[in-house]
């Protein structure tokens, strides 16, 4: 069935992402890296936060997931700057006609807390995406050591995005 609207001007997408942790790993989270005893076990750096983005992105126009555009299967991506991802996420979307209005992340972690970064990661997000940090926004929390996050475990974001279409 076709889309009742005949043209949508605005798309929602939402992305959700988990990350286990471990020693000797570096922790990057919205494109910073935070001082921690444990980081991310991923094939590229494994900045969940940006991942979730990504997701969330591709979301809105229906584009799939981060795993089919950049496959952990694939040695290209291996150790990759998820900012770069971020970036080549956002040209799709521009190529299609459409821009980027607003991001809200959600981080849950237990340890370490990371409030002091949120404002680097909403500036580094901003500037990745090629918007105003104003239209980023990151909240942290806990699971209150409840389930894996709260064990210290790994680390859980969920993301949504809006997009607007550009006239034509």
């Amino acid at each position: 069935m076709a889309n009742p609207l005949p043209s949508c001007p605005f798309r929602v997408g939402n992305g959700y992402d988990v990350h286990q942790l471990a020693e000797g790993l570096p922790m990057w989270l919205g494109g910073v890296r935070i001082d921690a005893p444990l980081g991310f076990v991923a094939h590229s750096d494994g900045d969940v936060a940006i991942h979730a983005l990504c997701d969330a992105l591709l979301g809105c126009l229906a584009l799939g997931d981060i795993g089919h555009h950049f496959p952990d299967t694939d040695a290209r991506w291996k150790g990759a700057d998820s900012k770069g991802l971020l970036r080549a996420v956002a040209a799709l979307v521009r190529e299609r006609g459409w821009e980027i209005g607003n991001a809200d992340i959600t981080i849950a972690l237990q340890r370490p807390k990371i409030a002091a970064y949120i404002p680097q990661m909403r500036a580094t997000l901003a500037e990745v995406l090629g918007i105003a940090p104003d239209c980023i926004s990151v909240k942290a929390t806990t699971t209150e050591r409840l389930g894996f996050v709260g064990r210290g475990e790994g680390c859980q974001v969920w993301a949504t995005a809006l997009i607007w279409q550009v006239p034509a």
